[in-house]
Order: structure tokens, then sequence, then C-alpha cells
């Protein structure tokens, strides 16, 4: 449990925001990719269609499969009945796939990063889960377990059910078509390039040839227009991904990254009005955040909050022992508004006692509590996750040895003597009252 103690450390006047910002999207979210902090929202808990941005699921659980050893890069990929007849669909996003040819999990998964292949998706899927109905299962699954909401997975590839040739995944509507809202699209944005950032080492390649078959060489280029590299006025510097999204109930959709300095944000955009203007708006929500906020050291190490840098200590050589931060914190910040925030100093209550005191012997660097940063803006900071904290650890500097036998003696005979003599003082202060 832990006792909060609210410090103020560095507070200036509220600042005011530039103009109204907006994006010609149905729905759009910006979101800093270190801290998880919103930078931008609109509409973000509207649940729309998500088109090939359902791929991003799809990705993780390929990763996750890989990582933990359940299925291996350079392992060949059975090519279904189904996949094989799907693949040749040329009206939908696909490389073609032979009965009589081998593919490995990393040449159909570059497929579908770089290509957005349907059909190399539903073979990765039947590859890990056996069918897609069960990798559909692991999807909503694991949306639950990133804490997602406001979603629905009915394939493994965000194609309408329609496009699956009666082939859909079992318990799924004939029609249906996988929904997110822009904040749950940009938690699994969040949650992928956490777990497994060398997604982007695949989505941010602009062009690969894919090896279809004997004498068959398929080009992929990049549905991402923004990456450098790729032959396009919507070239941005620093995008390595993400996802795009097109179908005729989602419109245009994308989700994208860019890093600069250091700073990486995540966009999302949904139902934009073209090809051209899903960049266009994208463009304009990572230009918001890169022309607008900085990364800021806010607490550095060894910060001690004012009048909170010293615990009292029972049963040690020393009676106080001082703290502070054992790490810097960076943070994400509005230009203009370094001095917008404070502190919060939780101690941690299972280390003290009830007078409230560390009880010795303490080891130097150990933890006792936390430093929370607060902002103190016009309108409060928001974040991804209700649970994601800007803060740091708070730490004794130096150790304190438990006092020996005949200390503790000595101390306990000066207080028995101390009270003795405080109380026949008052009582003499009685006779004269």
């Amino acid at each position: 449990m832990l006792a909060m103690v609210m410090v103020v450390t560095f507070l200036g006047k509220p600042q005011t925001t530039e103009a109204a910002f907006d994006v010609e999207a149905e729905s759009a979210i910006l979101v800093d990719a270190k801290t998880g902090k919103i930078i931008f929202q609109k509409n973000v808990d509207r649940i729309l269609p998500t088109a090939s941005m359902t791929k991003m699921m799809s990705e993780y659980l390929i990763l996750e499969a890989v990582n933990e050893g359940r299925i291996s890069w350079d392992q060949q990929v059975p090519i279904s009945d189904f996949v094989r007849s799907l693949s040749l669909q040329t009206v939908l996003s696909n490389v073609p796939l032979r009965q009589d040819w081998t593919y490995t999990v990393k040449d159909l998964y570059q497929s579908v990063a770089i290509y957005s292949a349907n059909a190399s998706t539903i073979a990765l899927a039947e590859l890990i889960a056996g069918s897609e109905t069960e990798f559909v299962k692991m999807m909503n699954d694991k949306a639950v377990e990133l804490g997602l909401e406001d979603y629905e997975f009915v394939n493994s590839t965000g194609l309408n059910n329609k496009d699956l040739q009666g082939n859909h995944p079992e318990g799924t509507g004939e029609t249906d078509e996988n929904m997110m809202s822009a904040r749950a699209t940009a938690k699994l944005a969040f949650s992928l390039i956490r777990d497994y950032p060398e997604v982007l080492e695949t989505a941010s390649i602009p062009e690969l040839d894919f090896q279809a078959g004997p004498d068959e060489v398929i080009p992929m280029e990049n549905w991402n227009w923004m990456l450098p590299g790729i032959r396009s006025q919507h070239n941005y510097e620093g995008v390595d991904g993400l996802k795009t999204g097109y179908t005729t109930d989602a419109g245009n959709a994308f989700t994208g990254t860019a890093e600069r300095d250091g700073i990486r944000f995540i966009s999302v955009v949904m139902r934009t009005d073209s090809r051209d203007a899903r960049f266009n708006e994208t463009r304009k929500l990572l230009d918001y955040g890169f022309n607008n906020f900085t990364h800021v050291e806010v607490i550095g190490e060894g910060f001690a909050p004012e009048g909170e840098g010293q615990l009292p200590v029972t049963a040690g050589k020393e009676h106080e022992v001082m703290v502070s931060t054992s790490t810097p914190l960076v943070t994400l910040v509005r230009n203009g508004e370094e001095e917008m925030y404070s502190t919060e100093l939780q101690l941690d209550e299972s280390k003290l006692n009830a007078e409230g005191a560390l009880e010795a012997p303490i080891e130097a660097g150990q933890q006792v509590g936390s430093l929370t940063l607060v902002y103190n803006g016009e309108n409060p900071e928001e974040f991804l996750y209700p649970s994601q904290r800007e803060e740091v650890p708070v730490v004794t500097e130096t150790a304190v040895e438990r006092a020996g036998w005949f200390s503790m003696t000595i101390r306990a005979i000066g207080g028995f003597f101390s009270g003795i003599w405080n109380g026949a003082a008052d009582t003499v202060k009685g006779w004269f009252a």
C-alpha cells in the first residue's frame, strides 16, 4: 500500500493552447509511443471497420509464436486449397501461392507486413492455430489481454467475410467485418511496437520481391506511401510503419508511426476520403506532434522532493536517511509548458512502521516509494491506459546499520529518564499555575 504526499516542485501559470487543430477523418488519434500519452483525439471511441489494419493483431500473434518457439522463420507453411484459391483473387491484395512450391514463415510474413497479402495471412493463421476459426479466437483473447475494448475480430485479414468465398470463420456472419475504435487500434499498435519492435524492420521495407514460383517473381511495393524510399509525394521523414487498410465499409484508414530525435508517435486515421487523404491527414497529425511537443527531463536523477528528502529511521545507528529519485524522468511536454508539472511522493506503507518510519537495517538504493508526475495545465493529460503513470523510483541514498544492543539500551534508558524528567517538570509547572 502506498501513502501519498503532494509535493509541489515546479508549477507555473496555466498556458493557453494553440488554435483548434483538426483532421479530416471520421476518427483519429495521436499518441506518444513511449508513454502512451494521448496528444490528439477525435471520436476515438467510435467503433468502425478496420480493414487491413486488422493485420496488426495477426502480426502480433505471428511474432509471439516465433518468439515463443512455436513456429520458426524458416519453417515451411502448407498451402490449403482455400488459401490457394483466395491468393489468385487479384482484386484483393495478394501474392499468388502455389501448392507445389515451398514458402517459409518469413516469406509469407513479409508479404503480410509489406504487401498486406490476405491469403498469406490466412496460411499463417492456419499454421499457428490449425484453422482461421481458432486463430480468430486467439485474436479476441489477445485483445482482452491487451486491454483493447471496443473491438470485434471476425477474421485474420480485415476483409469483409463476404470476400472469403463462404469460408469465413465459424461463428461469424457471412458479411461481418472486423471492428475497432481508433483508441483500440492505437492500443494495438502501441502494444505491437512495445512488445515486438522488430515489426518495424519489415514494415519499413519500401519494396521487396516475392518468389511465388520457379519463374514467378512478384514485386511487392509497400502500401504505406509515406515511407522514405517509396516513389510518392507522401514521403515523410521518420516514418517506418505501420499498416494501411481499405474496404468499401471501412473506407481508407491508416495506422502510422514515425520517429524523429528520439520521439516516436503513433497515429490512426479512420474513414478518410481517399488513399491520398489518409496520408495527408496522417501528415497533419505527425506535424502537429513534432512541431508542438518535445521530450523534456522534468525530474533528474538524485532529485529529493522539497521537504520530503529525509525519512525517520528506527533502531538504526542514524535517526534519518536521505531519499531521492534513482533515475531521471523524461516525458513529452507541450512547448512552453515545461513548468506546468508538480510531483506526488508515494511512500510504500509496507516498508514503514506505524509511526511512518523505516526500520534498520536499510540498504543503500532500497526503494521506499515513487515520485509521480502530475500535469497542472488547462486540460488533464490522458493516456491510452488509465493505469499508465509517469513515475520514477525513490530510493535511500545511504545504508543505515541497525544499532547495537548497548546503543539501544542507552537510548531506552535515556528515554525513560527523559520521561520522568518531563513528568516532574509538568508537576512543578502545575504548582505555580
